[in-house]
């Protein structure tokens, strides 16, 4: 017969009765170290501080506990933890494909992709497509390849040169500016939009 063996362990800290140990060693509110007490010493510190007692490091002999506001201290981690996910630079590797004899409005067109691509910080891969007799005129792709690469060179710098691969010719574009500043870039921006679309309402 399969016993129960409860429910899966918590990450969760110990914190004041639920810790059980003879005695700890004590942190202060303020970071201060106070030293090792005796769990009953440290309970009735954090009772007159009217603080919560936290296990922080288990592992430690005698184990680690700080005297805190608990309640704040996890919606605060929480907070911390939920900006941190929103400004997670996830790097994407946009594609822009080109012909070799590609005309100039198409070639501008693409260029002009490639450019909003790399303003927002990410990597860019550009193909060129051969077809035909096109494969055997190599040089024509680089060419195109090192001219987009020149018109570009403010945004972005060429991370992986070109190379053929088949019947295309490959080159990746990386940008100078990190997906991070990018984004913060982008929120400001559109702040500073709304801030003067409320003035131009709030003045007319």
């Amino acid at each position: 017969m399969r016993r129960n063996r409860g429910g899966p362990i918590s990450a969760e800290p110990r914190i004041n009765d639920r810790i059980r140990v003879p005695e700890v060693r004590l942190v202060g509110p303020s970071g201060e170290q106070v030293g090792i007490v005796p769990l009953a010493k440290a309970l009735e510190l954090a009772q007159e501080y009217d603080l919560d007692l936290v296990e922080v490091a288990a592992n430690a002999r005698p184990p680690v506990c700080k005297l805190m506001d608990y309640g704040k201290f996890k919606y605060e981690s929480a907070m911390k933890a939920r900006e941190a996910r929103k400004n997670q630079a996830h790097t994407v590797i946009k594609e822009m494909k080109l012909r070799p004899k590609i005309d100039p409005h198409d070639y501008d067109t693409k260029k002009g992709h490639v450019v909003r691509f790399l303003k927002q910080g990410d990597k860019v891969k550009i193909t060129i497509m051969f077809r035909g007799r096109e494969q055997s005129r190599p040089e024509l792709g680089y060419r195109l390849l090192q001219r987009l690469a020149e018109d570009v060179q403010e945004l972005g710098f060429v991370e992986s040169n070109p190379k053929q691969d088949g019947r295309n010719m490959i080159m990746v574009l990386g940008p100078h500016k990190k997906k991070t500043e990018a984004m913060a870039e982008a929120r400001e921006a559109q702040a500073a939009r709304k801030a003067e679309r409320q003035q131009g309402r709030s003045s007319a």
